[in-house]
């Protein structure tokens, strides 16, 4: 099984962002846990700060990956062409969310991306990326 996570902007600042908000683990710390809980998974993790970048790993993985774990950060909320992306590959999508985005400021309440995915995981911490994972090996 060939896994993609996808992460979007400023979420390379992982474990020093906002870590009331976000925790204290960098996302590189949790991608070797993951590879380490998982290890009959090809786990693999890709981070950008920009839009086109996110929506070319979409296009290059999601036909021939099994699966991928996408957290869009504040593009979720803006991007119609993310979205668009999600819908026109065969891979499915799971959407995390670390924060519970429902919990935070109205604008982060609405999900443009969310309707493509298989489904959306929203507050459940950094854990989000594993439950993530396990949604897609049902």
């Amino acid at each position: 099984m060939k896994l993609q996570i996808i992460n979007g902007p400023n979420l390379n600042l992982l474990g020093v962002r906002e870590p009331s908000i976000y925790g204290n683990t960098s996302i590189e710390d949790y991608i070797k846990e993951l590879k380490t809980v998982y290890p009959q998974i090809e786990i693999e993790y890709y981070q950008s700060n920009v839009e086109g970048e996110i929506i070319n790993k979409l296009h290059e993985v999601g036909f021939s990956y099994d699966g991928i774990v996408l957290n869009a950060g504040g593009y979720t909320h803006t991007s119609v062409a993310i979205a668009d992306a999600i819908a026109a590959i065969k891979t499915p999508v799971v959407e995390v969310h670390i924060s519970n985005i429902y919990a935070r400021e109205e604008y982060r309440h609405v999900s443009l991306t969310g309707k493509n995915c298989q489904g959306v995981l929203t507050g459940f911490g950094i854990k989000g990326y594993r439950l993530a994972i396990e949604s897609l090996l049902i």
